[in-house]
């Protein structure tokens, strides 16, 4: 079975592979070697004089290393150069100059956007060499730069023995994570990421720099927390609320028969679950065994002990045994090891709907009959979801621009491929629009912004929802020239 995001390592072999930590951005520029850099010409030479950081052309010989992302399907788009900042001063100088000689620009932390929108045909503004979290114990305030990603993230929690919730994949951005509602294992128990969000730092359109905080520009704050990145501006600082951590019991579990039962059954166990429990659910296709060979992954956290883990799963395991099991009480970070990736660049495309209620019979068996059609690749494919719920509730759905707090689940349907897939792809890209399309009557209209996907038509109302008039409002307010933009952002 291949091991990617979707697919877990051994726990041995996982709990070696944490050791390895992917390179950032900036690591892989120090570790080119640029005997000879074409260097900026014309117009761009002022804007590398004004930096701290570095600008890499599109001729110099790092550019091909740099220009990288998560989603691989679309590298086709290429910036005329990368602004490695340093500073906010960089990003300021940056959009001043871009706005000047009339330059498209966008910002990159992560590259991990599922549509590639962290991309652009003119200057890319790589926050990620501003990387730096400070911690102080006396607040449980963590001050992260704008190019932060999980990784400071997990280093930061484990020295201090907080966390906030984070993401599984180390790669990935926090200010994309928060931006956008934010989900992980610990949102049941303390909410999304961005409800613990205190204040950002976000340079405008024109190279002001404001705070947005409960108190100032609270209107900005409200409308940074849920609506997604790259509409504003570019959020340089965030400062977020830090929570203590204890032990946790971490599992991953799969089950290779009686699969509609242990569908139904686990559904009916998690919709009860207490807040302490978080989890991801796959349903997943392999045709390593077989056509469609389908199977059950549940993967998470409890806080509390193996016991009460067993005792709150014994309803499925009278239904059938697993064919795998491992589980652990461990610290906290501990157990993050066994649960989370590095999320290197692959090629994949992921649809997401949220429900707002339990899958009925008939979405289940619509689930099913997709996942036993599938076309193929070379490379498994999963229907998921994520459990939501618990103290996502208790803030109301108001209160910050993430419009769906009601929902019960985030739905998706993950489907990977590879270059050898070519010949089969348009085949596998119909067949993820049909079954998008065919779960809407079991799930709603809405969608994960953090999952943006290029092929989703009613945007506006699947990732904005009620909210979207005031969103547009803001938008107005920060960026009336719309000089952040993607096809799927908010519009003036």
């Amino acid at each position: 079975m291949i091991t990617t995001r979707r697919h877990f390592l051994s726990t041995g072999a996982r709990a070696a592979a944490a050791v390895a930590v992917a390179p950032t951005f900036a690591a892989i520029l120090q570790s080119c070697t640029s005997d000879a850099p074409v260097g900026p010409t014309g117009n761009w030479v002022e804007l590398a004089g004004s930096l701290q950081g570095s600008l890499i052309m599109r001729d110099d010989i790092d550019f091909a290393q740099l220009n990288t992302q998560y989603a691989l399907a679309y590298l086709s788009v290429i910036p005329q150069a990368i602004a490695l900042c340093e500073s906010e001063a960089d990003v300021v100088a940056c959009v001043k100059w871009a706005r000047r000689n009339n330059v498209p620009i966008v910002a990159r932390s992560g590259g991990h956007s599922y549509a590639a929108y962290s991309r652009t045909t003119g200057l890319l503004i790589d926050l990620s060499q501003m990387n730096s979290i400070d911690y102080d114990p006396a607040t449980m305030l963590a001050t992260l730069e704008g190019g932060a990603h999980n990784r400071e993230v997990y280093r930061t929690g484990r020295a201090a023995s907080v966390s906030m919730t984070h993401g599984r994949c180390k790669a990935v951005g926090a200010a994309g994570l928060i931006l956008g509602g934010g989900i992980g294992f610990n949102m049941r128990n303390k909410g999304l990421s961005c409800d613990s969000l205190v204040s950002t730092r976000i340079v405008l359109a024109n190279g002001e720099v404001i705070t947005a905080s409960a108190t100032e520009k609270p209107e900005v704050f409200w409308a940074v927390r849920g609506s997604g990145g790259g509409n504003f501006g570019i959020h340089t600082q965030f400062v977020v609320k830090m929570f203590p951590v204890t032990n946790v019991t971490w599992f991953k579990i799969q089950w290779t028969s009686e699969l509609e039962r242990i569908f139904d059954v686990f559904q009916d166990i998690a919709f009860a679950a207490p807040p302490e429990f978080g989890v991801k659910f796959m349903l997943n296709a392999s045709n390593e065994n077989g056509p469609n060979k389908l199977y059950i992954d549940i993967l998470g956290q409890l806080v509390g002990d193996e016991a009460a883990l067993r005792a709150l799963l014994k309803p499925v395991y009278d239904v059938a045994a697993p064919s795998f099991e491992a589980m652990k009480t461990l610290p906290y970070w501990d157990a993050q090891e066994y649960l989370s990736e590095d999320g290197d660049p692959e090629y994949v495309h992921e649809r997401t709907r949220f429900a707002f209620d339990k899958i009925p019979p008939a979405g289940r068996d619509t689930i099913f009959k997709y996942m036993r059609e599938w076309p193929g690749t070379s490379v498994d494919v999963i229907w998921k979801y994520f459990l939501l719920g618990g103290r996502i509730k208790d803030v109301p759905n108001d209160a910050t621009a993430f419009p769906f707090r009601n929902a019960t689940m985030i739905s998706a349907i993950d489907l990977e491929w590879k270059p050898q897939d070519q010949t089969v792809l348009s085949e596998n890209l119909a067949w993820l629009d049909a079954f998008h399309d065919a779960m809407e009557p079991y799930t709603s209209r809405n969608c994960f912004i953090n999952f943006v996907d290029r092929r989703q038509t009613n945007h506006l109302e699947a990732y904005y929802g009620p909210h979207l008039e005031r969103l547009r409002a803001v938008k107005r307010q920060l960026d009336p020239d719309n000089v952040f933009n993607n096809p799927k952002s908010i519009p003036l």
